[in-house]
């Protein structure tokens, strides 16, 4: 059990370290086609903070534990949605853009429902995989298109503001260290580290799973999901922090579209994997009522303050009791 313990945690590590590097890389990459900071969070960063997700829901698919492989993706969702957005809101109440927020609200809330039928009928079919796949690829293209045709000449501009309003240490590339390949050398090598973290974490979560004797599901939509979304925790805090509530609710929006349509159809393309009815009983419901809720209080006032950031740590603290069955 020690060592399992050991194991998970080294997993963990490796998947926060690489997702890291990773969104270093990937950030410094996007700067080069400035990017607007708002699609920063929607694609670059949510997309690089959502690869220990999909490093630990393929390992655990091809491993034959659907448990966690889809444990983890409702469960990263929900915390992502309730602890993450409730812990950046906390810090610093986050203004709204109500047309980006419908649009990036409503796709993922239409993911959710997908999956629902998905795991209703087939399961995570490779058609089913490949379709997902599809669609986020099609919201990646209209929200790139909305935003250029929405940019005035000084919005234009605004494209270039630096990543390191968030983060100093991600430099721009007219910066010494900001070269495009210093940017695909650190690309790189998080991603080397996501994927032997993926590897060490899902073995460990699957013997734990039987040491306890609890179901995979739980492992997954606890102890896999929340230690997966850590580099979501950091960078929105950090961009609460720094008052770029854009980058926050982006990359909570953005990396939530990317661990169904992305993960979930990279996992469903690799191996079709079923939704455990557990899940679908239950925690894929939640994650929808979830995932509406957040949309009617950000769209109250035009923002989400503290007050309403402590209902949602406390939903996923009530949540968090419900599945590990402490009521």
């Amino acid at each position: 059990m020690l060592a399992d313990s050991l194991f998970l945690l080294l997993g963990l590590v490796l998947l926060i370290a690489g997702g890291d590097l990773l969104v270093r890389g990937a950030v410094r990459i996007a700067e080069r086609l400035r990017l607007s900071p708002m699609l920063i969070g929607l694609t670059v960063v949510g997309m690089g903070t959502s690869m220990p997700e999909l490093a630990a829901s393929v390992k655990a698919s091809l491993a034959g534990s659907p448990g966690i492989a889809i444990g983890n993706i409702v469960g990263s969702n929900i915390a992502n949605a309730l602890l993450i957005l409730g812990i950046a809101t906390l810090i610093a109440p986050i203004e709204v853009k109500t047309r980006a927020l419908l649009r990036d609200g409503g796709v993922g809330i239409l993911s959710v429902l997908a999956l629902l039928a998905a795991g209703a009928t087939v399961g995570l079919s490779r058609e089913i995989g490949i379709a997902f796949l599809i669609a986020m690829v099609g919201y990646i293209y209209y929200a790139f298109r909305q935003e250029r045709a929405e940019a005035s000449p000084s919005a234009a501009q605004d494209r270039a503001v630096p990543k390191e309003n968030i983060d100093p240490a991600l430099v721009p590339p007219d910066q010494p260290g900001g070269r495009l390949s210093t940017a695909i050398l650190l690309f790189l090598a998080g991603l080397a580290l996501i994927v032997g973290g993926g590897t060490v974490l899902v073995n460990a979560a699957i013997a734990m799973a039987k040491v306890l004797g609890v179901t995979e599901e739980i492992i997954g939509l606890t102890i896999v999901a929340v230690g997966t979304s850590f580099p979501e925790l950091v960078t929105s805090a950090v961009a609460a922090y720094r008052k770029q509530g854009d980058i926050a609710l982006g990359n909570v929006l953005g990396s939530n579209i990317y661990n169904i349509l992305f993960i979930g159809g990279v996992t469903g393309a690799v191996r079709p994997t079923v939704v455990p009815a557990g899940i679908m009983a239950f925690d894929l419901w939640f994650l929808l009522a979830v995932s509406v809720v957040v949309v009617l209080f950000a769209l109250s006032g035009g923002r989400l303050s503290r007050k309403e950031g402590l209902v949602l740590v406390a939903g996923y603290v009530a949540y968090s009791a419900y599945t590990v069955g402490l009521f």
